[in-house]
């Protein structure tokens, strides 16, 4: 079994959760999204973001609006919708449950 397919999907099981907490600080550009999971070493290309923000948004986790852009085309700015809030704050609580979990699970080795 190759541990990077394990590391990968651990990554994207959270990467959703991530992505909410950063547009509950502040709306951002997908660029800017992207940077920030990098600095976080969450690394995501466009291609996995862009069919993300997509899916929140038709579930109505998310809206964006749009601001010309003084170098090139118009900009998406998402943020969430007050369903995403809550969304989010589920999302938290459920994070601190298998923290609490995993956690126990490792402290609780056999020698």
């Amino acid at each position: 079994m190759k541990i990077d397919n394990t590391k990968a999907q651990m990554r994207k099981g959270i990467l959703e959760f991530c992505i909410l907490q950063l547009l509950s600080a502040e709306e951002m550009y997908p660029s800017d999204i992207i940077a920030q999971l990098k600095k976080a070493k969450l690394i995501v290309v466009e291609g996995t973001l862009y069919p993300l923000l997509t899916r929140l948004k038709n579930a109505g986790i998310l809206e964006y609006r749009w601001e010309e852009s003084k170098s090139g085309p118009p900009r998406k700015y998402y943020k969430l919708t007050p369903e995403g809030e809550i969304f989010l704050n589920d999302l938290k609580t459920t994070w601190e449950e298998l923290k609490t979990a995993v956690n126990t699970t490792l402290n609780n080795r056999t020698s």
